[in-house]
């Protein structure tokens, strides 16, 4: 309504800041190839004051490649590759607790399933023997993320506040553990976060370094829940598309010379239809409505004039609902990312980011979709039980929860 009334670019403000919001998928593209020249990362005083002064979204140049380069240690190529086993075995697991304890609420189990993962290649962390829940802090930071900024006991925002406090203690309290006591061999993230720290000259800091933490837990576990949460909502919704995700992943069981041997990183990388099902499934959900940059100078574009210090809010829905690039846009298809680009963010595709500061988590999310996806079509029937309504614009929402039913074939 907002594009029809006011056009693809217009002003507003927010949080009493003057606004630009983008749904012109140029203006967006030139955006996200200007990081660092025209425009820089940006977000809200209350974000930042949330996620902490210097998390990683925050920071800019030098420093930001740096932690960029940092992160990619965790979920380049070679670690997803030797990632992949443990992410079966994770979700085999899971799966077959649900499938005993139907119906389950699928949003909290997943990001139950991919809080623990993360948290255990990131910091060592065992749900299960750990006096604290370290979960629970972000959930409770999670409800009050897009709130109204009163910092008063008793509001959404307070417990928000509370609950990043409790955790970023929790993870204080393990980098002095360990500095304490240091690990002869590194495991995790943490070690090689300690070893960066300990080097003569470093650039990071133990603030940098517990922000990072802190952004990466909430990252990983809330964004990929939600997709996979939204993806198996459109597999019921569709069962053409089941049939053919299912028939892919049966065809790599077939293609084993031993049948129940472990899924192979050559066989996550020959999941074409897959990848194409994720795609679509990330375009629709619209999980990240909007990306926030700022313009550094006077900017001139289509005859419209960005001020210096203004702030430019991306919006990536409406590129991704945009008739005139996706046909049928609300349909659910697959089959339109066939002979297209499958990785990578683009003018009209940024469910991942774009330019410089495109999602290096963006692999790990595919992995984590991909092997979950695998295990649970090639072993399980399920139907939902009740709940989740699509509400079709901007995007997709689970208003009343989604359960669903988890049964062994």
């Amino acid at each position: 309504m907002s594009g029809r009334r006011y056009g693809p670019i217009f002003r507003t403000s927010l949080v009493g800041r003057p606004l630009i919001v983008s749904t012109d998928p140029d203006l967006n593209h030139f955006i996200f190839q200007q990081e660092g020249q025209l425009f820089q990362s940006w977000y809200p005083d209350t974000f930042t004051e949330i996620f902490g002064r210097q998390n990683v979204g925050s920071l800019h140049g030098f420093m930001y490649k740096y932690l960029k380069n940092m992160v990619l240690h965790l979920f380049g190529p070679e670690s997803l590759k030797k990632m992949i086993p443990e992410v079966e075995a994770v979700a085999t697991r899971r799966l077959k607790q649900w499938s005993s304890h139907n119906p389950v609420e699928l949003k909290d189990k997943t990001a139950s399933m991919i809080f623990d993962l993360t948290a255990k290649k990131l910091i060592s962390y065992d749900s299960e023997n750990s006096s604290e829940n370290l979960r629970d802090n972000f959930v409770a930071f999670i409800q009050g993320l897009i709130s109204f900024p009163l910092n008063v006991p008793g509001t959404a925002y307070n417990k928000c506040l509370q609950g990043r406090k409790k955790a970023m203690r929790m993870l204080k309290n393990m980098l002095q553990e360990r500095r304490t006591n240091p690990r002869k061999q590194r495991i995790d993230f943490f070690d090689f976060v300690l070893e960066e720290l300990e080097k003569d000259g470093t650039l990071l800091t133990e603030e940098i370094a517990l922000d990072l933490m802190f952004v990466l837990l909430f990252a990983s576990f809330e964004t990929t829940s939600l997709a996979i949460t939204a993806a198996i909502k459109f597999l019921l919704n569709n069962p053409h598309v089941l049939e053919e995700l299912t028939a892919e992943h049966e065809g790599i069981l077939k293609r084993r010379e031993i049948s129940d041997s472990r899924l192979t990183w050559g066989e996550y990388k020959s999941m074409t239809f897959t990848f194409q099902f994720i795609n679509e499934t990330v375009r629709l959900a619209n999980i990240v409505p909007g990306i926030f940059r700022k313009a550094l100078k006077d900017i001139e574009f289509k005859g419209y004039t960005i001020p210096s210090g203004w702030a430019v809010m991306v919006c990536p829905p409406a590129v991704h609902l945009n008739p005139e690039k996706y046909v049928d846009p609300l349909a659910f298809n697959p089959w339109r990312w066939e002979k297209s680009e499958l990785n990578g963010g683009s003018k009209h595709f940024m469910a991942f980011g774009g330019g410089m500061r495109f999602c290096v988590g963006t692999d790990f999310t595919k992995v984590q979709m991909a092997v979950f996806l695998h295990c649970l079509v090639t072993k399980y029937r399920f139907k939902a039980i009740k709940g989740g309504n699509i509400i079709r614009t901007p995007g997709l929402q689970f208003p009343d929860g989604f359960h669903v039913q988890i049964m062994e074939k």
